[in-house]
């Protein structure tokens, strides 16, 4: 009935979205920078390495104001791709969903109101100290979670953090799970090798083996992690004791799904990963395998399809450019599933296209 994908343990997903229909979400956007970002060849998300930093603010300021303030235009790819922030403000915009934008560790702030939480931006993995207070993020993002679970029926959380897989795979890796060649990327030719050596040298500095921090998410994330890590697992850790949470991302939710199964198995009953179908699809990606080996959670997956758009620039993401980001997928299938199935693949692609004409290609 509706345009979403199931994608893992089908049987619990079908008995969530039954659950979700006709029902009112909160979106959450976590931000966050890392240096890690900066390595040559790890992100696509902006022009070059150091815009990196104004991506996160310049997403959500794009999904609360429907254009960005901190730098002109859009985020773009290097070759001129734009943010998925797009989709989830079209999404959001369409079905008339609240948004709350939560910081993890900023160099620029947005120019929209953000809940903070005192997180700093995350040093370069390589160092192997990561991040400084961690464990102290999680907590607040734990007290932020309880009282927004008080206040709606389900949550979904998305990320903006450029270099996000790189610290995903090196926060799996360092928890013991099998995660080389199996991140995703922003680009279609997805540099598994450099991401590897990044984590492993991340590893290497700070005198640890792939598995020491089994049971120690706090020690995974500061050591090789990124600020969004602690957080959004914070802020999952505290909703899904109450009410329903979707991870809404690619497979750097994996890694967030680690560090809340080793902080508290108990919350992941009410807890499934959103993403969209190019994640499902990605050939050098497997969001299914990661999530299979830490948690039985549904995975479900945004059936959204630009293959007949009239541009380019979203065309390309059938080619496997960006796949996901800022919780396109989650927001894609909060707009289905609040209007019970009104919003469809075909409405968002529309919306989307209009906001696209809009703010990219002014033509």
């Amino acid at each position: 009935m509706y345009d979403i994908i199931q994608a893992y343990n089908k049987k619990r997903g079908t008995a969530l979205l039954d659950q979700l229909e006709g029902k009112k979400p909160l979106f959450l956007c976590v931000i966050g920078v890392t240096e890690t970002a900066k390595i040559q060849g790890i992100s696509a998300a902006g022009e070059n390495p150091e815009i990196t930093d104004y991506t996160p603010p310049a997403d959500v300021e794009l999904l609360q104001l429907g254009k960005c303030k901190c730098i002109p235009g859009v985020p773009v790819t290097p070759t001129g791709i734009p943010t998925p922030a797009l989709i989830t403000m079209s999404a959001l915009k369409l079905a008339d969903i609240p948004t709350l934008v939560v910081s993890a560790g900023l160099k620029v702030k947005p120019y929209v109101p953000f809940v903070d939480l005192g997180g700093k931006p995350g040093r370069d993995i390589r160092t192997g100290r990561a991040l400084d207070n961690a464990e102290e993020v999680l907590n607040r993002a734990k007290i932020a979670g309880e009282n927004l679970a008080k206040t709606v029926d389900y949550l979904v959380i998305g990320e903006s953090i450029p270099g996000g897989t790189t610290t995903a795979l090196s926060v799996l890796l360092a928890m013991g799970v099998d995660a080389k060649g199996k991140v995703s990327s922003s680009m279609p030719d997805n540099p598994h090798e450099l991401k590897i050596k990044t984590a492993e040298a991340g590893l290497e500095a700070a005198g640890v083996k792939a598995g020491d921090f089994a049971d120690d998410p706090i020690k995974a994330v500061s050591t090789v992690g990124d600020p969004i890590q602690p957080a959004l697992a914070g802020l999952v850790l505290g909703a899904a004791d109450r009410i329903p949470v979707i991870m809404a991302g690619g497979t750097q939710m994996a890694a967030v799904l680690a560090v809340v199964k080793a902080s508290n198995p108990d919350v992941l009953d009410n807890v499934a990963v959103g993403t969209t179908r190019w994640i499902i699809a990605d050939k050098t990606a497997d969001l299914e395998g990661l999530v299979a080996e830490i948690a039985d959670v549904p995975v479900l997956a945004a059936d959204l399809d630009f293959g007949k758009s009239r541009f380019d620039g979203l065309k390309a993401y059938e080619a496997g450019v960006v796949k996901e980001g800022v919780g396109c997928g989650g927001a894609s299938m909060a707009a289905m599933l609040k209007t019970n199935g009104k919003i469809t693949k075909q409405a968002l692609l529309e919306e989307i296209e209009n906001n696209y004409k809009q703010l990219v290609n002014k033509k």
